[in-house]
């Protein structure tokens, strides 16, 4: 499941870097023309994604998730290889939004294993299988930067298809799931729609984990349709693809070299304590991305952000692998990603708004913003609802 995600994650991200760029090649417009429609064209992926996710969750708890990984993965190859004949916007814009329904892949590898996984250990594996997405994260934008440079951008698509595929084969062929037996006992019952969501409902922090997921994509994808145009702004137009590969994969590294010691250190001492750590820390190093003046120092923001933000998805479904009951955790996860998505979603028009009526500096302050409020909730429900209540439970005992 590694080598997959690294296919997958490595041939969706060699996309990003152009994506402004491939919209701006369709005809002679204006800076906010582009600005604006690089976010909704990014962004409309996640609106299919946002509404499917829980389905595909639920699919995956009650007939397996392999076959549904090998569907995702057919059908998101079929898409992105069309993406290389458009000739509009529209076009591009309606193959993203198709693509959206296929886009569960990472998420759904990443259930799979979580319900595979003890959860003693849940963190570090969780955390491992997060490299192999970060790995190919890191390598994409730099390979399709490099490629578009090189060969064009309807190419580029096309051979990216073929990566795709090659994930497809590799789940068909390589992955064996252990499917759950349902009895009676909490781990193995099944759960309906209603008792899956009163779960949610019932406990709290578990609840803001995952409402905090949409403010953190919202966050994190405000910046990232149009870092290539902002890398521009700063650095010129001189192999401008290759550069916004850079600053793109800059925070892959970060992340590759730091989310399975977050995932390690979160089965030791707790994985809300590591995520409102990383909340601040994240929002912190973010701030600073509005005041460079050179594309180095923007590259190592990016880096140090990859360190502060790699925790953050593994952490948040191992805690979801430690309070949700096992037959019921894909369409939890399933909630959970569609959250994300609708971070995703609200991300990158937010950011192409912002950029296109205030300019690029009024992002980055948005988005450090938007992530201090997520440290500051964590921390309140987490104290409220589980550190209160642990120090109650032992002054009784004592």
């Amino acid at each position: 499941m590694w080598f997959a995600n690294f296919f997958i994650a490595g041939s969706m991200t060699m996309v990003l870097p152009f994506i402004s760029l491939y919209i701006d090649s369709f005809g002679n417009f204006s800076d906010a023309y582009v600005q604006n429609w690089s976010g909704w064209i990014f962004g409309i992926t996640f609106v299919a994604a946002f509404i499917f996710s829980p389905v595909w969750g639920r699919v995956g708890d009650k007939y397996g998730r392999k076959k549904l990984l090998i569907f995702f993965a057919i059908g998101l190859g079929l898409s992105v290889f069309l993406m290389g004949f458009a000739t509009n916007v529209w076009q591009l814009f309606f193959l993203r939004l198709l693509s959206g329904m296929f886009t569960g892949f990472i998420p759904m590898s990443q259930a799979l294993i979580s319900t595979q996984t003890p959860q003693n250990i849940a963190g570090k594996v969780l955390g491992t299988l997060q490299t192999g997405s970060i790995t190919g994260s890191l390598m994409g934008p730099l390979l399709g930067g490099a490629f578009a440079d090189a060969v064009g951008f309807s190419t580029t698509f096309q051979w990216v298809s073929v990566t795709i595929f090659i994930s497809a084969i590799i789940v068909a062929l390589g992955i064996k799931e252990v499917k759950i037996e349902y009895a009676e006992d909490k781990d193995h019952k099944a759960y309906s729609r209603k008792e899956v969501i009163m779960h949610i409902v019932r406990h709290p922090v578990l609840l803001v984990v995952m409402l905090i997921s949409t403010l953190v994509q919202v966050a994190h994808f405000s910046i990232q349709p149009i870092l290539s145009l902002y890398v521009e702004e700063i650095h010129g137009p001189v192999s401008i693809a290759f550069f916004s590969g850079m600053a793109f994969s800059a925070a892959g590294l970060g992340n590759l070299l730091m989310t399975r010691n977050w995932g390690k250190l979160g089965d030791r001492v707790g994985y809300i304590k590591i995520l409102i750590g990383l909340l601040f820390m994240a929002g912190i190093v973010y701030l600073p991305g509005a005041f460079v003046t050179n594309i180095w120092q923007l590259i190592i923001l990016r880096f140090l952000l990859g360190i502060s933000i790699g925790g953050i998805i593994p952490l948040r479904i191992a805690y979801i692998r430690q309070e949700a009951p096992l037959s019921m955790q894909g369409e939890v996860l399933g909630y959970n990603t569609s959250l994300r998505f609708l971070g995703n979603i609200i991300g990158p028009a937010l950011g192409g708004m912002l950029a296109g009526f205030y300019g690029f500096s009024a992002v980055f302050f948005v988005t450090s913003g938007l992530l201090l409020l997520c440290g500051v909730i964590m921390l309140v429900a987490w104290y409220k609802h589980e550190y209160a209540d642990t120090k109650h439970r032992q002054s009784a005992v004592s």
